[in-house]
Formats: structure tokens, C-alpha cells, sequence
């Protein structure tokens, strides 16, 4: 045992001195020129920071993107575990953009309250409309972007909670096939899975994709909330064989989609493809977008009025420019496109402007993963509400923030076999299963709270919004609901 520790001190200072000898010699970073060897130290403690302030230092409410209060709501709902909290909120009402529902003297009773009513998409206008169940559904990621378990979970979840899922524009995999889950097919800029070689829509393969009965819709990404501006990115690391062969691209190389659709550069072009899409699957369809300025969703739709309805698409999905689960420029992710709060009553009015609100449904997607963040889109005038971030804590994310490289630590997102054994898809499909389950009872109970029997009759009179003189204001005189013809 001696010599064994002698060998050892002799190795750690021999690693010392060769540090010590490369540190003073290079000639590319300071701190390491004028500290060797303690000057490495920075940098991992820098490295450790983010993982320090989240188990030490950061208080329930101050993280980004998510806080510890609700990634915890989120870890009880997805275990079934008691979701009360006890001596008061530690929530801040005073801060500028907080929902305050109002609450109704005289809450509906559970034994008056009904079932949520189901929401038809694409009703007389494709031969195969989806009657949808769920207010609260799985927004998309793609297999490539999360990993094999990770799809599996989700979409057997879904399956089980009778939401759908959205496959994200990586294609459709086996794996949402096989776990059940009723699916909308996303069809990225770069087309992944019907495509031509060049990059053009393949028809024969999108009618071959509408011919699984789980696919229920189709869902043209035009933009994105982690990058306005800019196609989805997927490593070279994540490209595997089975991946590039379901997107159709080479195995190990950067896959970097175009910018937009190379067919649609203008809001008649969209209506265009929207249109063409359907005739090809006879299945709804319809686009999702960041906002940035709202006069080309005006063309668009004044479009539709000249067209006639049924040139309409059947939903449009409202992202919001804070950031998403995909890898981004941090410049497009921190500063481009409308925040959810601000976009969502913009595109709901112009649509009841336009006296299509019976027509277009709304999609609200963007860092929604609690109860109050559903409600409050609810109110706004979403007809559905899709989240991604929040499944993701519900299958075991720890919000390491490694999403964007192959070292995912609980195997969501990575394609490291040793790392993807860490996640279960059998149990963690159950999680799936709770959140959706817990996030409509909750929802449900602010419904009730608010006086109305059931969810989808809660509107904005029913929420006020603080400002910034920490006084709130209802969301109905904020963002009065606008009535066809009304441009103001």
C-alpha cells in the first residue's frame, strides 16, 4: 500500500508539472498563462455553476428556463403524487405579465360540472376530421432530437391519456407508431420523410404516410419559437443509420433544414400548400408560426374569404418566440418572434375578425407546462394547448440543459445506448399518462373555481394580468375580444 501511494503522488505531480509546463507555454488564454494549473479551476467551476444553482442556491421561483416550483409540479403530477403545498404561495402576484383568476363567489359544484367538450378538426372539410379529445397534448419532437425510449414513452403515454402526439419534422418513426398514441405528422422546411432527393414534397409518400390511421393530421412548420427564422439543426453525432434513413439524409453529417419552404414565400403560397396537402392525405390540415408581424396572417386570411372557407386551413398552431426543446442560436432564441402571452389574443382576433373563429382552430405552444400557464391560454381563445418541455420532465429531464449535444444525462435526448437505459419507456409512459391526466383535473378545478362547468367555457373576462404598477387589469379590457369586421 505504500508504494501503491507513492506511485500515485508521483503520477498527480507529474500531471501538475506537464500542466504547469503547457499552461505557461501557450499562448491562447491568459488566465491560464498567468494561473497554470489553478486556473483550470475556473472553468469547472464555471462548467459546475448551472447544476450548483439548481440544487443550491437558486430560490423555488428564480431559474430559467423552468423554476424548481414548476418542474416539482410537474414531477407530482407525473408520479400521481398529492400536488397541495402548504404556509402560503411563493409566488410573486406583483410581478409584471402574472395571471390572477378571478375567482366566482359561488363556484360550480363538482356534481354540476360536465366533461370537456370534444373539438372536432377539419369538420366538413377533409374526409377524415379528428374528433379531439384533449385540451392538453404533446407538442412535437422529433425522434433524431429525443431518443428512442423517449418516443416510445411519449406516444404510449399519449395513448393512454387520449391525447395526441406531434411527431416533430423528423419523420414518422417506428416508435410512434408502436406506442398507439393518435399522431399529427409535422412537415419540417427540409420535408424529412417525404421528400425527394431534392428536397421536394414527395406525394406518393405523403399519401403513404396518411395512410396510417394513427396519423390523424398534418402540420406544416413554418416557423418555430427556438428559432424564428431558421430550420430545425440536428448534429452530425445524432444522425444514425436508422435516423438518416427515416429522414431520408446521410448518416453522420449536420442536418440543417432550410430557412423556410422554398415553395412558400408569400401567404397565398402557404393557403397553396396547405390546400395541396389535404387533397393529397384527404386528412385536416394545418401551420405552425412564431409572430412577428401580424399583417401576413391578415393576408392570409383575407385570402381564405376570397378563396372561400374551405381553402381555410384547419388549425393554425401559435408558438412563442421564447425559446423551445430544439438546438438554436442563442441571438434568434433570446430576441426574435412574439412571447405566447402577446401572440395568442393577436392571431384569435384576427381570426374572429376575419369571422372564421368556427372554422380555424388554435394551437397555443410555448413553455406551458403548468396549470395556470393551460388556463390562461384557454381564456385567451386557444382551442387546444401542446407542450414539449413539459412531457419532457414528465419522462425524467433534469433540465441540464444538454439538448443540443449527444450527453443527455437521463437518455432523453441522446442516442448513447448506455445513457438511454436510464429511461424505462413501460414506466415512464405511465408518467406521460398522469401529467395529461392531472394537468386537465387541475385546469378544471380553476374552471370550476371561476363559476363555469367546464373548461373550454372559462374566457378572458375569467383572468386579469398584472402590470407594472403591480395592479391588475382584465384580460377582456386589455385584449377586448374583437368581433367580425372590427379592425380595430
Amino acid at each position: 500500500m505504500p508504494t501503491l501511494f507513492v506511485w500515485l503522488l508521483g503520477i498527480v505531480f507529474a500531471i501538475i508539472m506537464v500542466t504547469f509546463i503547457f499552461d505557461v507555454t501557450q499562448s491562447k488564454n491568459a488566465i491560464l498563462r498567468n494561473y497554470p494549473v489553478v486556473g483550470h479551476f475556473r472553468y469547472l467551476f464555471s462548467n459546475l455553476g448551472e447544476f450548483f444553482r439548481q440544487y443550491f442556491f437558486a430560490m423555488d421561483r428564480e431559474e430559467m428556463p423552468f423554476n424548481r416550483a414548476e418542474r416539482e409540479w410537474v414531477n407530482r403530477a407525473s408520479k400521481g403524487k398529492d400536488n397541495t403545498i402548504a404556509f402560503g404561495s411563493t409566488k410573486n402576484l406583483n410581478i409584471p405579465g402574472s395571471t390572477i383568476f378571478i375567482n366566482c363567489p359561488f363556484p360550480m359544484l363538482d356534481s354540476d360540472a360536465v366533461e370537456t367538450r370534444t373539438v372536432t378538426i377539419g369538420e366538413s372539410y377533409s374526409k377524415y376530421p379528428y374528433a379531439a379529445k384533449s385540451i392538453f397534448n404533446i407538442s412535437g419532437m422529433s425522434y433524431g432530437a429525443i431518443s428512442k425510449p423517449a418516443v416510445l414513452a411519449l406516444s404510449a403515454g399519449a395513448k393512454i391519456a387520449d391525447c395526441w402526439m406531434n411527431t416533430g419534422e423528423g419523420g414518422l418513426s417506428p416508435y410512434h407508431l408502436e406506442g398507439g398514441a393518435d399522431l399529427v405528422f409535422q412537415i419540417g422546411t427540409a420535408k424529412y420523410g417525404v421528400r425527394h432527393e431534392d428536397g421536394s414534397l414527395d406525394d406518393q409518400k405523403l399519401a403513404d404516410i396518411a395512410e396510417h390511421d394513427q396519423v390523424k393530421m398534418f402540420e406544416i412548420k413554418v416557423s418555430q419559437g427556438a428559432k424564428p427564422g431558421k430550420g430545425g439543426i440536428l448534429p452530425g453525432v445524432k444522425v444514425t443509420e436508422e435516423i438518416s434513413i427515416i429522414r431520408g439524409i446521410p448518416k453522420g453529417v449536420e442536418s440543417n433544414s432550410p430557412n423556410r419552404h422554398v415553395e412558400i414565400s408569400n401567404a397565398s403560397e402557404l393557403l397553396d400548400m396547405i390546400n395541396h396537402v389535404r387533397d393529397v392525405t384527404e386528412k385536416p390540415v394545418g401551420f405552425k408560426t412564431v409572430i412577428g408581424h401580424i399583417r401576413w396572417l391578415e393576408a392570409l386570411l383575407d385570402e381564405v374569404n376570397k378563396r372561400g372557407i374551405q381553402s381555410a386551413p384547419d388549425f393554425i398552431t401559435v408558438d412563442g418566440g421564447d425559446g423551445g426543446t430544439g438546438a438554436a442560436p442563442m441571438a434568434l432564441m433570446d430576441n426574435v418572434g412574439l412571447p405566447l402571452k402577446e401572440a395568442l389574443p393577436l392571431v384569435v382576433d384576427k381570426i374572429m375578425q376575419c369571422g372564421l373563429e368556427d372554422r380555424i382552430k388554435v394551437v397555443a405552444s410555448g413553455k406551458m407546462i403548468t396549470p395556470s400557464d393551460v388556463a390562461w391560454a384557454i381564456c385567451a381563445g386557444a382551442d387546444f394547448v401542446t407542450s414539449a418541455r413539459g412531457f419532457m420532465f414528465a419522462i425524467g429531464c433534469i433540465q441540464s440543459l444538454k439538448c443540443n449535444k449527444n450527453t443527455c444525462p437521463t437518455g432523453v435526448t441522446t442516442h448513447n445506448k448506455r445513457l438511454q437505459k436510464g429511461l424505462d419507456p413501460k414506466s415512464k409512459s405511465v408518467k406521460v399518462a398522469n401529467y395529461v391526466n392531472n394537468m386537465t383535473k387541475t385546469v378544471e378545478v380553476i374552471a370550476h373555481s371561476c363559476g363555469v362547468e367546464e373548461v373550454r367555457l372559462l374566457n378572458r373576462a375569467h383572468v386579469r394580468i398584472v402590470q407594472v404598477d403591480g395592479k391588475s387589469i382584465p384580460m377582456n379590457e386589455l385584449c377586448p375580444i374583437c368581433v367580425e369586421g372590427d379592425n380595430e
